[in-house]
């Protein structure tokens, strides 16, 4: 009970993502891991969404910033279009001018904008999977049928040393 109490203080201290799922399965300490083991999925579903929110709207900037640039670009091109029967090329400028500048800057926009989005989706993906490495750590160690660590395992010449001095020690 007091290690229950120590761990739930400590994630509440921390506030991160990862202690906010761990305080879900600390309040379920000493029952079943399959208990256990539902309060990490359910709160670490609910800490992704939280974790995912902002990214949509960087998505929604990559992903309209190009059809606003597109927008400017048919109407710079109507413009200098409908000055086409002038026959005077300087008629045209303003409209393809207008054009390339507002592609220009929806793109200028869009590029970072897809690019922090992959970095930031990157770095959640990598943060759930640390999270659900350590939450079956956490189950097996808080859990009433908890499987314990194993014991480290010897390398091969730990094992053939073991061996050889075992018949040594029987001869």
């Amino acid at each position: 009970e007091i290690y229950r109490d120590e761990a739930l203080e400590i994630c509440h201290q921390n506030g991160s993502p990862t202690a906010e799922v761990f305080a879900t399965a600390v309040k379920k300490w000493g029952r079943s891991s399959v208990e256990v083991e539902q309060a990490i999925i359910d709160s670490g579903e609910r800490v992704t969404n939280g974790l995912r929110k902002y990214l949509r709207l960087l998505n929604g900037i990559a992903t309209v910033s190009p059809l606003l640039g597109l927008l400017g670009t048919v109407t710079g091109m109507i413009e200098a279009f409908s000055k086409f029967n002038t026959g005077i090329p300087q008629d045209l400028a303003p409209g393809i001018s207008q054009a390339l500048v507002t592609t220009a800057l929806g793109l200028c926009v869009a590029i970072p904008a897809v690019i922090a989005y992959l970095f930031f989706v990157s770095r959640v993906d990598q943060l759930i999977i640390q999270i659900d490495a350590h939450g079956q750590e956490l189950v097996n160690s808080i859990a009433a049928d908890g499987v314990p660590n194993p014991s480290p395992r010897k390398s091969s010449s730990e094992r053939k040393k073991t061996k050889r001095s075992g018949e040594r020690g029987a001869a």
